[in-house]
């Protein structure tokens, strides 16, 4: 056994050395029959690339959603159970969900560890001479950093009294700050947010933009009860976010909301939720599917790219058969079997298919140095799985391409193939 595979690998090791000979000699021929499978190496794997890279940053900013929070808002977050479309237009009709709603739901909740509200809108923010135009203005409960993440580089957090009491306090985000004080420390400093003037108590970490953008960054952040003396929020989207205590399943906690939230918005069994229980793993769900559909687009456009490769090399190796027809009949006069032949030619085809493929990797790896260095708002990651994907895709291109005219090298007759002469 261990004889037969030293005889392989002297084999195939003489088939590479063959293929790199035939592949150095005939440079122009190796060029054009390297260009098309780089060609689709390159697309497929940048498009990859590019769905990967805006995958997991869209990923990276459900970060400050916990698995384990519940959402009870309007709309849904996509069709809901049973549904093959999204019905918008009943969705619009709904009522919002109100303060007192999420304060009537904690008393009822057994299986949640806490409940907030949140609302909000946008708005400009001023200090003296300078001023932010587009901040996002967000109305929140005492509980609400109790069930999202929140990071404040400087000051606090509202006390519980701030909060109930609609003091006049706000956490701004970095960017806000940043445009507002430049250099000066915000903390204590008063601001005014939709003409109303509010005392800075904390500011933000720093996010940076992303290809989302930056929620925290332009974020003004105030007690529910101080929103309400800016905008209606009747008219304006809320949200109760329901955290779970820990060893209940969301499912467990969906179940007793969507049961108790009926109980409080007075709903009869015949009649159907009037608001939708959104979670997190919604959102996975729906990102993935979006980016496996755009995958799919990717892989079918580079797909044909790569095809017309296949074909060309498919046709050279054809080509270097019949160059060599002399020389394959000398082989077999010296007694090479036909399995060596065939290894020889495709040998030839996947060491062509695969150094092209490298090449559209390196190609595609140069664009993304190029666009990380132009662009502060999307960065963009080489996945290995990706490279791995570029160069399997290649090697299987090149023994699909070769296996034809190995085939046909491989059945000449010695005496004719070297009467070709």
């Amino acid at each position: 056994m261990l004889k037969r595979y030293k005889v392989f690998f002297r084999l195939f090791g003489e088939s590479i050395a063959f293929a790199y000979q035939a592949l150095v000699v005939n440079k122009l021929r190796t060029f054009l029959s390297l260009l098309g499978v780089t060609i689709g190496i390159f697309s497929i794997i940048s498009v990859f690339t590019l769905v990967d890279s805006l995958k997991s940053g869209i990923e990276e900013s459900f970060d400050i959603l916990n698995d384990d929070v519940l959402f009870i808002q309007q709309m849904p977050w996509g069709p809901e159970e049973g549904d093959t479309e999204f019905k918008w237009w009943e969705f619009i009709r709904r009522k919002q969900p109100a303060l007192k709603d999420a304060s009537n739901l904690q008393k009822r909740l057994t299986k949640a560890d806490a409940v907030a509200f949140a609302t909000g809108t946008s708005g400009v923010a001023e200090y003296k001479n300078s001023s932010y135009g587009s901040a996002e203005i967000a109305g929140v409960s005492f509980e609400y950093n109790e069930v999202i993440k929140l990071n404040i580089a400087q000051g606090r957090y509202f006390t519980e009294v701030e909060s109930d009491g609609g003091r006049n306090t706000v956490i701004i985000g970095n960017e806000i700050a940043e445009t507002l004080f430049g250099n000066l420390n915000p903390i204590g400093k008063s601001i005014k947010v939709k003409g109303h003037k509010v005392k800075v108590i904390g500011v933000f970490s720093k996010e940076g933009t992303s290809i989302i953008g930056s929620p925290f960054d332009k974020l003004v952040l105030m007690p529910v009860k101080l929103i309400t003396r800016m905008v209606d929020v009747r008219n304006t989207d809320c949200q109760i976010l329901v955290k779970s205590k820990p060893g209940v399943s969301n499912a467990e906690l969906k179940d007793e909301i969507i049961g108790q939230f009926r109980a409080i918005r007075k709903l009869s069994i015949k009649k159907k939720n009037d608001f939708s229980v959104n979670e997190a793993s919604m959102l996975s769900a729906l990102v993935d599917g979006v980016f496996a559909m755009i995958n799919a687009v990717g892989f079918i456009i580079g797909f044909f790219a790569i095809l017309v490769g296949g074909f060309s090399i498919a046709n050279i190796m054809f080509v270097s058969v019949k160059e060599r027809t002399n020389i394959i009949g000398i082989q077999k006069a010296l007694g090479a079997k036909n399995s060596f032949i065939m290894l020889q030619f495709l040998a030839e085809s996947i060491v062509l298919c695969v150094f092209g493929g490298i090449v559209g990797l390196i190609l595609m790896s140069i664009l993304v140095l190029i666009v990380n260095m132009w662009s502060d708002s999307f960065t963009l990651v080489i996945f290995w799985s990706n490279l791995v994907i570029g160069v399997v895709i290649s090697a299987v291109i090149g023994l699909v391409s070769g296996i034809l005219p190995a085939y046909t090298a491989s059945r000449l007759n010695p005496v004719d193939a070297i009467r070709s002469k």
